[in-house]
C-alpha cells in the first residue's frame, strides 16, 4: 500500500524523517520556510553537537559528510570554592561532532532533493492543516512556527518550568587554541552559570562554539544583555574578563589578538529557552491525526546538548513505525509515543535536574562529580552516557541512585557492552 507523508519543518527531525522514509520507499513532502541557499545569511541557529548514536544514524542515511570532524571526549571544570574539580572522560562509543546548522541543514535538504525528494517552500499555519491532512495520509509537525505548537496540549507532568531557566549567550569564535585532545570543555560556575566549549565546523573551517548558560541575576547575565554590534571590542573584552574569572580552563587558551566571532556578527545568538514537553499527537477537526516531532514536541535547554539527538532519535522511531504500518490511528501513536518516551523523557528529566541543581551544587552532586573525577573508568562511562540520556536519568533520579552507580562502577574500565543502546532498532 502506498503512503504519502507531509512533514512540516526542515530541522533535524523533519529531514531525518524524510530521508529515512525516502530510503524505505515511502513518499514524503517537506514544507520549509527557507530555501537551502538562504541559510548562509541568517543568524546562528544554535550550537548543536551530534553524539555517536546520531552520527550512526547519519551514516545509515548516507548523509555523514563530515567524517573527520569528530571530537573524542569531554574536559570538565567545576569551580567549587577552594579547589576546582577537573577531569577528562572519553566518548567510548565513538566521536561526537558539531557542524554549524547553517551548513548542516541545507546540505541535508539538498541530499533529500537530489534523491528525488520534494520540498515546498511556504509557511504553514493552523489554517493549512485541514488541506494537508486531506492530501496526505499523515501530517507530521516538526516546528512550532505559525502557531502549530499551540495545537498540542502541554504535558504538565513532564514540564516543571513555565519560564526560561538560563539567559543564553551563544557564539562561534576564532582565536581559542584547542585542548590537547579534540574535545568539548564543560564548565560549571555555581551560582552564576555553565559554559560548553564545542569544536565546530563552520563556514571558514574549524571554529569554537561557546554556549554560555547564564543564571538570572548572576554576574554572568550581562553577557546575554550586551550587544556585540554596539561595540565589538567592548563585548569581546567583557567576555574575556568573565572567562578569566569563571572559566579559566578556556580563557588560558585565548589569543586576545585573534579572538573574535568566527565569521561575522551573525555568529552570536542571545536569548532564552522555556523547556517543556507537549503531547505527541492530536486529532484534527476532520478526524485525522497529526503527529508532533522534534523540538516542537520536547524542548530542552541546551545545557546538556541533547536537543538535536533527541530529535533524530524520535524521527527514526516514527519513521520505522510509518514504514511498518498502513493505519495511523490512536493505537499507532500509542506505540510511537511509548517507544520514543524513554529516551526523549529521559533527556528531558536529566536536563531539568541539571538546570535546577547546577545552581547550588547540592552535596550529593558534588560528591558524585568528585568521585567521577578520581576514577577514569567512571569518567569515561559518565561521558559516554551523554549518548544515552535515559541511562543518565537512571543515575541522577535520586541521591541514592547516584551513590549506587559510583559504588557499582568504581575501579572498572569502560567495556563495550556497557555502552548499551535503547531497546529497538533506532539507537
Amino acid at each position: 500500500m502506498s503512503k504519502s507523508i507531509a512533514i512540516v519543518g526542515a530541522g533535524t527531525a523533519g529531514l531525518h524523517l524524510g530521508l529515512y522514509l525516502q530510503q524505505h520507499g515511502v513518499e514524503s513532502t517537506i514544507f520549509s520556510d527557507k530555501r537551502p541557499e538562504e541559510y548562509r545569511d541568517v543568524r546562528l541557529l544554535n550550537t548543536v553537537a551530534h553524539h555517536a548514536v546520531t552520527v550512526e544514524r547519519e551514516n545509515a542515511l548516507g548523509v555523514n559528510h563530515w567524517q573527520d570532524a569528530g571530537y573524542f571526549g569531554h574536559y570538565y571544570y567545576i569551580g567549587v570554592p577552594g579547589k576546582p574539580i577537573e577531569f577528562y572522560g572519553d566518548l567510548a562509543s565513538g566521536p561526537s561532532r558539531a557542524v554549524d546548522y547553517r551548513i548542516y541543514l541545507p546540505t541535508l535538504m539538498n541530499d533529500y532533493i537530489d534523491r528525488g525528494g520534494k520540498i515546498e517552500y511556504r509557511n504553514i499555519g493552523l489554517e493549512d492543516l485541514d488541506e494537508l491532512s486531506a492530501a496526505y495520509d499523515l501530517v507530521v509537525i516538526g516546528t512550532g512556527k505559525g502557531g502549530l505548537g499551540t495545537l498540542f496540549a502541554r504535558d504538565e507532568d513532564s514540564s516543571p518550568y513555565s519560564e526560561p531557566q538560563r539567559h543564553l549567550c551563544v557564539g562561534l569564535f576564532k582565536g581559542i587554541a584547542p585542548q590537547e585532545t579534540r574535545a568539548v570543555t564543560y564548565c560549571i560556575a555555581p551560582g552564576n552559570g555553565e559554559m560548553i566549549e564545542i569544536p565546530t565546523v563552520s563556514f571558514n573551517g574549524d571554529a569554537t562554539a561557546l554556549v554560555l548558560e547564564n543564571h538570572f541575576g548572576g554576574d554572568l547575565e550581562v553577557l546575554a544583555k550586551t550587544r556585540y554590534d554596539d561595540d565589538p571590542r567592548a563585548f569581546l573584552d567583557l567576555l574575556i574578563d568573565k572567562l578569566r574569572t569563571y572559566y579559566p580552563i578556556t580563557a588560558d587558551r585565548i589569543n586576545e589578538d585573534e579572538f573574535d566571532l568566527a565569521n561575522s556578527s551573525l555568529d552570536l545568538l542571545q536569548g532564552a529557552v522555556t523547556p517543556g514537553v507537549r503531547h505527541g499527537h492530536v486529532k484534527l477537526d476532520n478526524g485525522k491525526i497529526a503527529a508532533l516531532l522534534g523540538d516542537a514536541h520536547a524542548t530542552v535547554d541546551p545545557v546538556l546538548g541533547q536537543g538535536g539527538n533527541m530529535a533524530s532519535y524520535a524521527a527514526h522511531v516514527l519513521g520505522e513505525e510509518i514504514v511498518g504500518n498502513n493505519v495511523f490511528d490512536e493505537h499507532f501513536f500509542e506505540v510511537v509515543n511509548a517507544r520514543r518516551a524513554v529516551r526523549v523523557l529521559g533527556a528531558t528529566r536529566w536536563t531539568n535536574y541539571m538546570l535546577k541543581n547546577l545552581r547550588e551544587l547540592p552535596n550529593s552532586l558534588v560528591e558524585f562529580l568528585g568521585a567521577v573525577s578520581l576514577d577514569r573508568g567512571l569518567a569515561d562511562k559518565f561521558t559516554t552516557n551523554f549518548n544515552y540520556p535515559e541511562t543518565q536519568w537512571d543515575i541522577f533520579s535520586s541521591p541514592e541512585s547516584m551513590s549506587s552507580w559510583v559504588e557499582s562502577n568504581a575501579g572498572s574500565q569502560q567495556e563495550d557492552d556497557d555502552v548499551r543502546p535503547f531497546a529497538g532498532t533506532a539507537v
